[in-house]
């Protein structure tokens, strides 16, 4: 459990890394990538979309390596594994043109950026509810259905008059 914060804070500090690059600077992102000119053309519209694509992933893995509640980081994690495994299977069946070290790297990086993500969930699973605190200090589980009431401007019935 220990794990869990600081593997998602890791998650998120990459992608935020990733994400303004691509945003402001995607022609340097394009260039400076070795793997990423393999697949032209280059698209600005493309890498800035991408870009800000990239930042909202790094908000909600934020969120969730600050708000360690079990239900966001499934979610997160489950968001970020929704990119980063369709962009390994990639990679995989577009290696021609990156020579060997480059190629075994890139392959490594991102079998490690499925495989971190899938251990963190694995962990997130595991943890079990823990009961409200009453001693003052924050809790990470929500309560169950029935302790939770419906605030008045949802529910359904109106008052009568």
């Amino acid at each position: 459990m220990r794990a869990l914060r600081p593997g998602l804070a890791l998650l998120a500090a990459v992608e935020t890394v990733l994400g303004l690059w691509t945003l402001l600077f995607p022609a340097s992102f394009y260039a400076g990538v070795p793997t990423v000119g393999l697949t032209p053309p280059f698209s600005e519209h493309a890498f800035r979309d991408f870009g800000g694509a990239t930042l909202g992933l790094a908000v909600v893995l934020t969120a969730a390596a600050v708000w360690t509640e079990r239900r966001l980081v499934v979610v997160a994690l489950l968001a970020y594994l929704a990119f980063a495994v369709p962009h390994l299977v990639f990679h995989l069946g577009h290696l021609h043109g990156a020579d060997e070290p480059v190629a075994t790297a890139l392959v490594l990086v991102l079998a490690g950026s499925v495989a971190l993500p899938l251990m963190l969930l694995a962990v997130a699973l595991r943890r079990r509810a823990q009961p409200p605190a009453t001693d003052g200090s924050t809790c990470t589980t929500v309560p169950s259905r029935t302790a939770v009431s419906t605030p008045a401007w949802n529910r359904t019935s109106s008052p009568s008059t």
